[in-house]
């Protein structure tokens, strides 16, 4: 897989899931997620796909001070219901780094590690997003401020012409690269900006 270059420069996730290691995919359930993982995942690169990604990171590691984040530990919650804006997408990212998964989700094996019914969508949140330990009660609430981060102004008209098909290699590729530079400076330039990504 060939991807843009600051994808290796995004920091990554490592978790420790008892269930990896109950059933032996991983002997200390030690797992590590990169950036990559949640391309993967989504099929693209996207400001929406990155901001899940951080947004994830920076509320487990709120949650976990000092400790390793378990995978399985924790409750999501969103404001918006499931088919409301990009919930889904960003629902889909954070069920892959917290293993928190909707009514769908892995059943457990007796009575432990149930995944099912730790994603909920539609909640009362102040913010947009509600990370919840199982163990403690501790609760970090998230939100993202994509407006800080604007796109290049070409990048509405090119995609317009690349959707029609009007737009020739070298646009779609302008295109490309104006879109994956806004990723760049969300995950790379503003990692740690509160503006953008912001926990209470």
């Amino acid at each position: 897989m060939s991807y843009p270059d600051f994808f290796d420069r995004v920091p990554r996730l490592r978790v420790c899931d008892p269930l990896a290691a109950f059933l032996g995919a991983s002997d200390d359930g030690v797992m590590e997620y990169a950036y990559h993982d949640a391309v993967r995942l989504a099929g693209h690169s996207c400001p929406t796909v990155a901001s899940a990604y951080r947004i994830a990171i920076l509320a487990l590691s709120r949650l976990y001070e000092g400790e390793m984040p378990e995978r399985g530990g924790v409750t999501v919650e969103f404001r918006q219901k499931e088919d409301e804006g990009v919930a889904g997408v960003m629902a889909a990212v954070a069920t892959l780094l917290t293993g928190a998964a909707g009514p769908a989700g892995f059943r457990g094996l007796g009575g432990r590690f149930c995944r099912r019914g730790l994603l909920r969508f539609g909640a009362p949140l102040p913010l947009e997003f509600r990370y919840t330990r199982l163990d403690t009660g501790r609760r970090v609430d998230c939100a993202v401020d994509l407006s800080q981060v604007p796109g290049d102004p070409a990048i509405p008209s090119l995609m317009q012409e690349c959707l029609r098909g009007r737009a020739g290699k070298d646009e779609q590729r302008h295109f490309a690269e104006l879109w994956q530079g806004r990723v760049r400076r969300l995950l790379i330039d503003h990692w740690d900006d509160t503006r953008v990504f912001h926990a209470e």
